[in-house]
């Protein structure tokens, strides 16, 4: 039995996927509104942040910043990762101009449903880069993701992403060696299974017990609750105080609504509270974050806190689950794919 089917005996809570919103008929009674004084002070300028790898430190100092750039050993790359990437690897005779090199970069860099990169080894710092104007480069490597929830990489991405990465090649004039596809197309599968057994997505709803919300009361509520608009309408998210990590949590609710010209003439009946498991540090207790939100937002819009099936959801359900998180943690952690690192962002996305 998989981690996903566990759960959702544990509390019918929603897995491997956010739950769709079901349209509830309207009641006589009007929809709950915003204090007319206390209207959501909510900062616009705050969006969701995007899911880019963290920058790195510019203010680190590397021990070997006096030896010779031949000399220095080269760092590892922070976009492409053995572990859920084919890496192809391209060899020049002499280095080539970061100009040179992005006037042949493919249009898109995305093979099917994969992205993929390609680097350039800095010949001064020794660090792998995107290319950039001013800087020159002795070689460079292709890394094309493996699976996502897309699914695993099949022979036909594949071919597209060899098609794109010899294009370069040939512009930048450079010879390119290429794992074998029968090789990259298995390993893609086998991660592809193990991510699909140890994917999790909890979602639950909030169900107005009485009178209907408006989108203005919605908002000033959930921004005592530390939630901000996200990048997407209808969506206000927890946000990381890590800088580029996906949101903690989002609040979902009808696009409709958010996109009205008057929110005070919005009404909604229900919000969907989700955790993307794996986007977060198991340190951050994301798990619990999510209990608390559901109760608490619960509590000040007077709703209940239930399933897809509208099965109120008890203590009970929660702790069930919370103990089945601890395993799915353990084993991701054990693959090299620990919840919330860059790795571990990339394959579950």
């Amino acid at each position: 039995m998989t981690l996903t089917e566990m759960l959702a005996i544990a509390g019918g809570v929603v897995l491997a996927g956010v739950v769709a919103h079901g349209a509830w008929s309207a009641r006589k009674a009007g929809p709950r509104r915003a204090d007319a004084q206390l209207e959501p002070m909510m900062d616009c300028g705050r969006q969701e942040p995007g899911l880019d790898a963290p920058a790195l430190d510019e203010t680190a100092v590397s021990l070997d910043a006096t030896l010779p750039a031949v000399a220095r050993v080269r760092k590892p790359s922070a976009r492409i990762d053995a572990l859920i990437d084919a890496i192809a690897t391209l060899t020049l005779d002499a280095p080539v101009s970061g100009e040179m090199a992005l006037s042949h970069l493919p249009g898109s860099r995305r093979a099917g449903t994969k992205p993929f990169h390609i680097e350039g080894l800095n010949a001064e710092t020794g660090e792998w880069e995107l290319p950039v104007p001013g800087q020159r480069y002795g070689e460079f490597q292709a890394g094309a993701q493996m699976a996502n929830r897309n699914g695993a990489m099949n022979e036909i991405e594949y071919s597209e992403f060899v098609q794109k990465v010899q294009s370069f090649a040939d512009g930048v004039g450079a010879f390119v060696q290429f794992p074998d596809m029968l090789d990259v197309v298995g390993r893609a599968r086998e991660l592809d299974h193990f991510a699909g057994d140890h994917d999790a997505q909890l979602a639950v709803i909030l169900r107005a017990k009485s009178a209907a919300w408006t989108l203005g009361y919605v908002q000033q509520v959930a921004a005592r609750h530390g939630f901000v608009p996200g990048s997407m309408p209808g969506r206000l998210v927890l946000a990381s105080e890590e800088e580029g990590a996906p949101p903690i949590l989002t609040l979902n609710f009808e696009s409709q609504a958010a996109l009205a010209e008057n929110p005070q003439a919005s009404s909604l009946r229900e919000l969907s509270l989700s955790l993307d498991v794996p986007q977060t540090a198991e340190a951050l207790e994301p798990f619990a974050s999510w209990q608390e939100a559901a109760r608490g937002l619960a509590r000040d819009i007077e709703a209940d806190v239930c399933d897809d099936r509208g099965q109120v959801l008890n203590l009970h359900a929660f702790a069930s689950i919370g103990q089945d998180l601890s395993t799915l943690y353990r084993a991701l952690a054990s693959r090299d794919l620990a919840a919330g690192s860059l790795v571990a962002r990339r394959l579950f996305s």
